[in-house]
């Protein structure tokens, strides 16, 4: 079943001993060939500064990488909140700040940034460029914000905008792994690209492939349906030649 969702709920987390003994039992049930991303994002305080917010970044890495995570993903966007760490995304320079904290906190393990909607090359450029230096990749693209209607038209959630996922934001996740994957080329960028929005099918994963992603994320179609990941992969390499 394929849908689209808005997400309200914000980044409701426990506290950091219970999500950090969920990581090390995740790891240990793992097979030693599967990799484990854990998503981190600060929290701040209403009267902190970058650098503080980069700081509480950093220990929240540190610990997802001390509780046994591969990599780490750390959240530049949520649509759902309006506070700093949430939109650094637009914020090259402060991204960049926290970036280099976060590669700092985890040493050689990768470092994946995800990021909200770009439509902006001149954005999507100076992004990709300040992050460059600490990151390893750029998942793309966290929600669409916008405003929900219902089938009469009126507006739901007191008219507050909210994150748009799943299949009504497929194409405009691929377009802007096309614009990025441009601008790394352009520039020469030794970035990745990750894909994610309204992906449920083999081919929703080439297009994300065909516009420059180097590999896909699900999210609301796995919490759809939990073994889509393995049904694709097995269409994906039954229906497609070998390369």
């Amino acid at each position: 079943m394929h849908g689209s969702w808005a997400v309200s709920f914000g980044m409701p987390s426990r506290p950091p001993d219970i999500w950090r003994a969920d990581v090390e039992a995740t790891r240990r049930a793992l097979p030693g060939n599967k990799l484990l991303s854990v998503s981190v994002v600060a929290t701040p305080e209403a009267h902190w500064a970058l650098e503080e917010i980069a700081e509480d970044f950093a220990r929240c890495a540190r610990w997802a990488v001390e509780s046994g995570a591969d990599s780490v993903e750390a959240n530049f966007s949520c649509p759902n909140v309006g506070s700093a760490d949430a939109q650094l995304y637009q914020q090259p320079e402060a991204a960049s700040v926290v970036a280099a904290q976060l590669r700092k906190a985890i040493g050689a393990k990768p470092l994946l940034i995800k990021i909200g909607h770009v439509t902006d090359e001149r954005l999507a450029t100076d992004l990709s460029r300040a992050v460059a230096p600490h990151a390893t990749a750029l998942v793309m693209v966290n929600c669409i914000t916008a405003k929900v209607v219902d089938a009469q038209g009126r507006l739901l959630f007191d008219g507050n905008a909210r994150g748009i996922a799943g299949e009504s934001i497929r194409q405009p996740a691929v377009d802007q792994i096309r614009l990025f994957a441009g601008v790394l080329r352009r520039h020469a960028l030794n970035l990745k690209l990750v894909g994610v929005g309204g992906i449920a099918t083999a081919d929703h994963v080439q297009a994300h492939l065909d516009a420059g992603a180097h590999a896909v994320q699900l999210a609301t179609a796995a919490m759809l349906d939990p073994s889509i990941g393995i049904r694709i992969r097995s269409e994906f390499y039954e229906c497609r030649p070998a390369t």
